[in-house]
C-alpha cells in the first residue's frame, strides 16, 4: 500500500472500489457541458471518460497514523449490503479487509474511525455480517459520528423531515434507513458511537469541523502537523470540477446552498493555508493541493500517490 507523511502522520490510502459513475450531468448536474470538454485533456481518463460520458471515481478510505494511534478516515460500502437504490454496490463483495491487512492494520489495531458524514458509501466497513446480524468491525474503536447527521438519517426522527421532494429524493430517504440500521445502530448498541458537534479534536494533529450542506452534519478533518497541513473533505467534492467552480453541487447534496457556501470556504482556506484537499473519491492520484486563480480556484500540484486503478 503507498504512503505519504505529513509532519508526522503517515497517510495510508486503501481503495475499496474504483470505475466509472454517473454522467456528469448527473453527477454534477448544475456542470456545463462545456466545461468538461474545456479541461479534457487532464480530466480524461482518470476522472472521467468522455467516450462514454461517465464520471470515474473511487471509494476509499484513509488510514491516518497518528500519536500512536490509528485513524481510519469513513469506511466505505462494506461487504453484503442490501442497497436498492445503488444497484452498482448492492451486496458487493471486496477484499477491503485484506486490504487493510496489507497496511499492517488488523481490525481490533484500529483506535478511532471518523464518519465523515452518514452516506452509505462513507460507513459500510462500520460493520460486519455475523451470527445474522451486525457488529462493529473494529471492536475496540471509538466512533465518531456527526450528532446532526445521526439525528437526520435515523429512522425515529423521520417524522421530522419535509416530505421527499421527487420520487429519486424518496428512495435516497429509504436507502438511509437502511443505511442507519446496518452500519450506524450497531456501533450505538455495542457502546462505541461518540457523537460530536461543532468541533472535536482527536490529538494534537487532528480536529473534526463541521462543514454542513451535503448533510446536514456533513464534516471535515484537519490535519496539521509541523510544516504540513491537509484536509479530508468527505463529499465536498465529487469531481475537480468542483475544485474550479464551487458552486456546482453534486446531486446528493441535502442542502444546495448551503454545500455551495461550504465547499468555498473549505476551499478558500486550504488555498491560503495551503492544505492538501483529501477528497474521499477522487480517482487519480486521489488528492490535490488548491491555488487561488482570481475569484475561484485552480489545482496545484497533486498528492503522491499512483493513480487509483
Amino acid at each position: 500500500m503507498e504512503s505519504i507523511t505529513l509532519g508526522e502522520v503517515e497517510v495510508v490510502r486503501i481503495v475499496e472500489w474504483h470505475g466509472r459513475i454517473l454522467t456528469p450531468a448527473t453527477l454534477v448536474p448544475e456542470s456545463p457541458a462545456e466545461l468538461w470538454r474545456a479541461n479534457e485533456s487532464w480530466l480524461a481518463p482518470e476522472f472521467w471518460n468522455p467516450v462514454e460520458d461517465a464520471c470515474v471515481g473511487a471509494v476509499q478510505t484513509w488510514v491516518l497514523r497518528s500519536g500512536g494511534r490509528t485513524v481510519l478516515v469513513d469506511t466505505g460500502v462494506g461487504n453484503d449490503r442490501h442497497r436498492p437504490q445503488i444497484p452498482v454496490f448492492d451486496h458487493l463483495r471486496t477484499d477491503f479487509l485484506d486490504r487493510l491487512a496489507r497496511a499492517g492494520v488488523a481490525p481490533a489495531d484500529v483506535d478511532v474511525v471518523v464518519n465523515t458524514h452518514i452516506h452509505y458509501d462513507h460507513v459500510g466497513w462500520n460493520t460486519r455480517a455475523r451470527d445474522g446480524g451486525w457488529v462493529p468491525t473494529f471492536p475496540n474503536a471509538t466512533y465518531l459520528i456527526p450528532r446532526a447527521d445521526n439525528e437526520f438519517f435515523d429512522p425515529r426522527n423521520a417524522h421530522r423531515r419535509r416530505p421527499p421532494r421527487d420520487e429519486h429524493e424518496r428512495l435516497r430517504r429509504e436507502g438511509g434507513e437502511i443505511v442507519f440500521e446496518d452500519s450506524i445502530a450497531p456501533i450505538h448498541r455495542e457502546g462505541r458511537a461518540v457523537l460530536w458537534e461543532g468541533a472535536h479534536r482527536i490529538d494534537r494533529n487532528l480536529v473534526l469541523e463541521a462543514a454542513p450542506g451535503h448533510t446536514p452534519g456533513s464534516s471535515v478533518l484537519r490535519l496539521s502537523s509541523g510544516t504540513d497541513r491537509a484536509v479530508f473533505v468527505g463529499d465536498l467534492l465529487h469531481s475537480p470540477v468542483q475544485i474550479l467552480h464551487p458552486e456546482h453541487n453534486s446531486c446528493f447534496c441535502e442542502n444546495p446552498a448551503e454545500a455551495a457556501a461550504t465547499r468555498h470556504r473549505v476551499l478558500a482556506r486550504a488555498a491560503d493555508l495551503g492544505e492538501l484537499v483529501v477528497p474521499a473519491h477522487f480517482g487519480g492520484h486521489g488528492a490535490a493541493e488548491v491555488r487561488r486563480d482570481g475569484a475561484r480556484f485552480r489545482i496545484g500540484a497533486w498528492a503522491g500517490f499512483s493513480p487509483a486503478a
